[in-house]
């Protein structure tokens, strides 16, 4: 037996043994095997499963011998290898906190940034607590 194949055969046993398990004091045994039956089916079907997905994520490795070969066999390690720098962008982060001068304003023309009127207001306390207090009789 392969041992793709004897991995899946395992895992299906652990859902044999688990769901007979887990099935043998509640059930007849006849119905706890055929519960351990559809386990281990179904167990062997999710160990191919992530098998095959893990194959993919990661690549055929055991297909293809030489791993810097490449797919195309052109030496190139598609994928081997990643470059993480970045480039030096001192220069632009300086610039972007420098504050800026007055000839860019008239760039953008007449702009003025919206001042809103301001919400608080400067009453008197005392007309404030006998409204609140007409409010709270009411």
């Amino acid at each position: 037996m392969s041992k793709k194949l004897l991995l899946n055969v395992a895992a299906g046993l652990v859902g044999f043994v688990i769901t007979f398990l887990a099935n043998n004091g509640h059930n007849v045994v006849g119905t706890s095997l055929i519960r351990g039956i559809y386990g281990f089916i179904i167990w062997f079907v999710l160990a191919f499963l992530l098998r095959w997905v893990l194959s993919v994520i990661i690549g055929n490795s055991d297909e293809s011998g030489d791993v810097e070969s490449g797919p195309s066999g052109l030496g190139d390690g598609l994928g081997g290898k990643l470059d993480i720098s970045t480039p030096d962008e001192e220069q632009e982060l300086k610039d972007l906190l420098t504050p800026k001068k007055d000839n860019e304003s008239t760039e953008h023309g007449d702009f003025k940034p919206l001042q809103p009127p301001k919400l608080v207001s400067m009453k008197d306390p005392e007309e404030l607590a006998k409204a609140v207090r007409h409010l709270k009789e009411e």
